[in-house]
């Protein structure tokens, strides 16, 4: 069932990066499938445990029975306060992969796809109240351009925010297909793939606060993880693993790392071995490795 559902990127190296302990405490925030879950469990022991997280229903049919398991049905931006209603404080390991999972691509009616026509959503969690109806609807241009430049670093997000306001006066833009057919001028034949799912990277980076839930996420792994406890972390785009890269080196995701009264670096976390990328092999099995990063950071 999970490989049907999303087949996992980098899921032997990014479960060795977490040096697992048979009889250690685990979180996987981001479970889809449960295939990086399964791999897990594989290698705890019978005192082990794990808690998965994933906001999205659907994920939740793909609960795994095992005495060991918890499934919270959360966004993982709440990890600590979940983790806490458990009784849980502080765990060996954590493993995230941000990226949209093969199942939501593949769901029409989601809206996630550039191949097919539907109703403009993009919600990961369908709890979510504002879905990409309301961020093409509704919000000002000045707004969208910024979603279309910061997220999907659209050089003619300007321009193409103008043409979403201007088409809007006539009625509302529903779905996918008509969102296209209104940004088409900006789509020239050989780029037009490329382009529009920038476009839908922006838009749906915007509906479920991607980048926010990121930086809340990972300023409270310090805090979870015990000493030596390690952070296995997959991302799909610059803005993503930017965040991560420097969140490792510095412990913040603006200015200097702190120092101490000695001007000595303080950092919560290290990095541990250097990016790790798919290999040609896993590339040609799955097409949607090919963006993905793994950074792997153990506790001091």
């Amino acid at each position: 069932m999970e490989m049907n559902y999303h087949n996992p990127v980098l899921l032997e190296a990014s479960v060795d990066g977490l040096d697992i302990v048979p009889d250690g405490v685990y979180v996987d925030v981001t479970f889809g499938g449960g295939g990086h879950s399964r791999e897990i469990l594989k290698r705890l022991g019978p005192g082990g445990k794990l808690y998965a997280f994933d906001q999205d229903e659907d994920a939740l049919q793909n609960k795994i029975d095992d005495e060991r398991f918890t499934l919270i049905h959360e966004n993982f931006r709440h990890i600590r306060q979940f983790l806490k209603f458990y009784g849980v404080r502080q765990v060996n390991g954590i493993l995230a992969d941000f990226g949209v999972s093969s199942h939501q691509f593949d769901i029409p009616e989601r809206g996630f796809s550039t191949r097919f026509d539907a109703d403009l959503d993009m919600r990961m969690s369908q709890r979510s109240s504002l879905s990409a109806y309301e961020v093409i609807n509704d919000y000002e241009e000045g707004a969208i351009r910024d979603v279309l430049f910061q997220y999907g670093e659209l050089r003619n997000a300007g321009a193409m925010a103008k043409a979403i306001v201007v088409a809007r006066e006539t009625g509302p833009i529903k779905t996918t297909a008509a969102l296209k057919e209104v940004l088409k001028r900006f789509l020239p034949g050989h780029k037009e793939h490329k382009i529009l799912a920038q476009v839908y990277q922006a838009v749906r980076i915007e509906v479920n606060q991607e980048i926010a839930v990121i930086r809340e996420f990972l300023l409270q792994c310090p805090e979870l993880l015990i000493q030596g406890g390690r952070l296995s972390v997959i991302s799909y785009h610059s803005l993503e693993d930017r965040l991560v890269k420097r969140f490792i080196r510095t412990g913040k995701f603006e200015g200097e790392a702190e120092k101490d009264f000695y001007g000595n670096i303080s950092v919560p976390m290290k990095k541990v071995g250097g990016l790790i990328v798919p290999s040609a092999e896993e590339i040609r099995q799955n097409s949607r490795a090919r963006s993905a990063k793994l950074r792997i950071a153990e506790k001091l």
